[in-house]
């Protein structure tokens, strides 16, 4: 356990989650380890690591994987929440919020989930305050300038950044595979933390358009591997196109006269 702390805190550091921001809420203070020249709060990322834990036992302790909520209005965030809807059989909301998801029974989308995790305060204002209405319990990644009110469980970490973002997501699958059994401690989970990554489309667009050659050396190994597989082809073969035909005939020789017309 304590190998796969340091291995998932060196994680954190390449993914800058200790990185937080110039402001800070009062209630963050107890997590921030120091502040840079700069002026930039550094997340003490024991303390991340430790209530990402705590964070993935609540969402064990709820015997139906629908019953939790995983909500994500920041871009950054939508393809971790489905990632991670993924894994562990919640409900994924990315996108907008629709007001009265919670407390409006006559809408067709109304949910009455058990547990609601968002991604920051903040931005999924709108979701924290229905759960309090309907005395939901909140799980939420807090930055150090998000504000606490409603969030009954916090893990501190940059919620700003796509790398940080899908890490700590990636960290909660891991450890809820591992506690419900699914997945062995013994074996390293196989899937990568690239996965969880959002991705411009746009950007996908331009790194096409920027460097084709890399789509036609592609198509260049591939032709390569048909001639190659022609060559062994050829080599494989017994018999040649100069050879006679199996029935003995040589069909270089001169023809055979014909029958005469008269005769049947």
């Amino acid at each position: 356990m304590a190998l796969t702390k340091e291995e998932d805190i060196q994680m954190m550091l390449v993914c800058k989650t200790h990185l937080g921001t110039r402001n800070i809420e009062f209630n963050m203070k107890r997590y921030v380890f120091r502040r840079t020249a700069d002026g930039i709060h550094i997340i003490h990322l024991g303390k991340s690591w430790e209530k990402a834990m705590v964070a993935a036992r609540a969402i064990v302790a709820i015997e139906n994987p629908a019953d939790i909520i995983v909500a994500s209005q920041r871009p950054y965030g939508s393809r971790a929440v489905l990632k991670f809807s993924q894994y562990t059989g919640a409900q994924a909301l990315a996108g907008r919020w629709m007001p009265g998801t919670l407390t409006n029974q006559i809408t067709s989308k109304y949910l009455e989930p058990r547990v609601l995790l968002v991604t920051d305060p903040r931005t999924d204002a709108q979701a924290v305050k229905e759960a309090a209405y309907t005395n939901i319990p909140v799980v939420a990644l807090c930055d150090t300038d998000s504000p606490l009110e409603h969030v009954d469980l916090c893990i501190p970490c940059n919620n700003k950044g796509k790398e940080s973002i899908a890490l700590v997501y990636w960290l909660l699958a891991r450890e809820v595979q591992y506690l419900r059994g699914s997945l062995s401690r013994a074996n390293p989970w196989d899937i990568m933390v690239d996965s969880f990554f959002w991705r411009d489309p746009e950007e996908l667009e331009r790194q096409e358009k920027e460097d084709p050659a890399a789509y036609q050396t592609q198509e260049w190994k591939q032709g390569d591997d048909w001639n190659a597989q022609q060559g062994d082809w050829a080599e494989g073969g017994a018999e040649t196109w100069d050879a006679p035909a199996a029935g003995g005939e040589d069909w270089g020789a001169a023809a055979a006269p014909a029958a005469d017309a008269n005769s049947w």
